[in-house]
């Protein structure tokens, strides 16, 4: 609920604050003391047109900041969350700025955020019925969503069952128009894969081989060199027995030193150890020069495989510049190729399956809409004559609301009904939408109407009203506040008034007055006590605070009030 509103430099209102209660708040005052600029005030805090006009005169802006309650795993609170505001111990705090030159800002949470983001987030959180500003049910969607509240229980299962078809049918149709409109694309991407997959399978490569040719063709092309390391190498370890003088290899070296140690071991074990270490240099020298061998004699120049070797290399490095940069990337793709060839390759027998479960979906969802409207009918049969009953005692007897439901050119999440609210002034008129079929005071009764009827089945938890009670009086007003009351057993409920009958009825009674210049300063919005309730319906009765009739009349309003609430508590 709306918990405080603060008001600064806003029409005639130089400061004021409004502290307001759960259940029926009303506010009253003469007229021009600036009661209307409670309902504008609210209009400003969800997203209203800043009218740089309202600006106090003097003022350089008007600012209205609010104070909400908010159900913390509510909707509307996980909206906040997503503007980057916070909630304050579990209000929301709303800004609204507007300059006397136009200019307006917008505060949700302590996060600036566009006006825009109030007019979003107010369908959660409030209705303003106003002379000028009928919100919300005035909107199709919101007065098809009223009426599927309305129609309860006997509406969700098959709501629910047809939300379910359709989107299931919106899925297939999606996925159906996508292998179907790109049939081309897909075939040439099935093309594309079958000559890359073939042209794979023919050069037929192995993981790595890329690496392990690249090894060999460095060896084939550079044979001679590496034999003449090898034997080189070889002569200088071992020897060239072939040389009948050769020179001293190291082998010949090692023994030599090692037989001069040996000689002189047995008088310092210390030569002893260093002869040992040469006697095992000497067995790793000829186990490599051994080896040597081996690689000299295994080295040859074939011309024929080296030529063999670079064509392979050749095949390779072709596969892997067009599918992925090495061979082993390459085999990645085609393993991924495969897959998806497979899947382009089903296309016309899922085409043909997608087809068949579309036909049945839209069955089904034809059968499901009916349904669906046929409850929707029902309620909205019942929605109207309720509504109506309402508009007799607000003195509209000859007027009559009905919930028009005509089809809409296909499947909607919703169904295919659209729904709007239609009222006929009088016998014989057309059924016109609300905002053409009546005057502002009139159309504030209707959607009282409307508004009573939905109780408990709209969730929004304030209720805004402005001069609802225009042009009536007697027991017309007197029905009136009845109606606000009932009301308020369920939603917090806001009026701005002028009858005596309707503010008798309120739970909370705010008083508007000026101060001597014509301004409303601080003190100039009072909560009135019972007491101060008597002298302001006296007032409104009899134009006299004091007058004796007047203050009867105003103690017995208030009587016959608290019965009427008593009665329905």
């Amino acid at each position: 609920m709306v918990e405080e509103v603060r008001i600064k430099g806003l029409g005639v209102i130089d400061e004021a604050v409004l502290e307001l209660s759960p259940g029926f708040n009303v506010v009253t005052g003469e007229t021009g003391a600036g009661k209307t600029m409670v309902v504008t005030s609210l209009g400003l805090l969800f997203g209203g047109r800043g009218d740089p006009q309202r600006v106090r005169p003097g003022a350089d802006k008007a600012v209205v900041e609010g104070r909400i309650t908010l159900d913390p795993a509510g909707r509307a609170a996980a909206r906040v969350e997503e503007t980057g505001g916070e909630l304050d111990e579990g209000a929301l705090i709303i800004t609204r700025t507007v300059s006397a030159e136009g200019r307006s800002r917008a505060h949700l949470g302590g996060r600036s955020v566009p006006v825009s983001t109030l007019l979003t987030l107010a369908d959660d959180l409030v209705a303003v019925h106003g002379q000028s500003d009928q919100q919300r049910l005035l909107q199709p969607g919101r007065q098809r969503e009223a009426l599927d509240r309305y129609a309860g229980a006997g509406l969700v299962k098959p709501l629910r069952e047809y939300t379910q078809a359709y989107q299931r049918h919106r899925e297939v149709s999606k996925l159906l128009g996508e292998l179907t409109t790109q049939a081309r694309a897909r075939a040439d991407e099935a093309e594309r894969l079958r000559f890359g997959l073939e042209e794979i399978e023919k050069i037929d490569p192995r993981q790595g081989e890329d690496v392990e040719l690249a090894a060999e063709d460095e060896r084939l092309a550079n044979a001679d060199a590496l034999r003449t390391a090898s034997s080189t190498a070889h002569e200088a370890l071992l020897g060239d027995p072939s040389q009948v003088e050769a020179f001293a290899d190291v082998t010949s070296l090692l023994g030599t030193a090692r037989g001069a140690l040996e000689a002189a071991r047995d008088h310092d074990p210390q030569l002893g150890v260093l002869a040992d270490r040469l006697a095992e240099a000497g067995y790793l020298i000829a186990d490599i020069g051994g080896e040597l061998a081996a690689y000299t004699e295994s080295v040859e120049a074939d011309p024929q495989r080296l030529a063999a070797v670079q064509e392979r290399r050749a095949d390779l490095s072709m596969l892997a510049r067009k599918y992925g940069g090495s061979v082993d990337e390459a085999l990645a793709w085609a393993r991924d190729a495969a897959v998806r060839l497979q899947d382009l390759e089903g296309d016309d027998e899922r085409i043909a399956e997608l087809e068949a479960e579309e036909a049945e979906l839209a069955s089904r969802l034809h059968e499901l809409a009916a349904r669906v409207t046929e409850v929707r009918e029902a309620a909205a049969e019942r929605f109207s004559e309720a509504v109506t009953a309402e508009l007799t005692a607000l003195a509209m007897p000859h007027s009559c609301v009905v919930v028009a439901l005509t089809r809409s050119s296909g499947f909607t999440p919703h169904g295919v009904d659209e729904v709007e609210l239609r009222l006929a002034a009088h016998p014989g008129a057309p059924a016109l939408p609300l905002g053409r079929g009546a005057s502002g005071g009139e159309l504030s009764r209707v959607m009282l109407a409307i508004e009573v009827v939905f109780a408990g089945a709209d969730p929004v938890p304030t209720f805004v009203f402005d001069e609802v009670d225009a042009g009536v009086g007697g027991k017309a007003a007197v029905e009136i506040g009845r109606r606000l009351a009932k009301l308020a057993r369920t939603a917090q409920v806001i009026v701005v008034t002028h009858l005596p009958q309707v503010a008798a009825f309120a739970d909370q009674h705010l008083l508007v007055e000026k101060s001597d210049d014509g301004t409303i300063i601080r003190s100039g919005v009072q909560t009135l006590d019972t007491e101060a309730r008597v002298r302001e319906l006296s007032r409104m009765l009899a134009g006299l605070e004091d007058s004796e009739l007047g203050r009867a009349h105003a103690e017995e309003l208030l009587a016959i009030a608290a019965q009427d609430k008593n009665g329905h508590a």
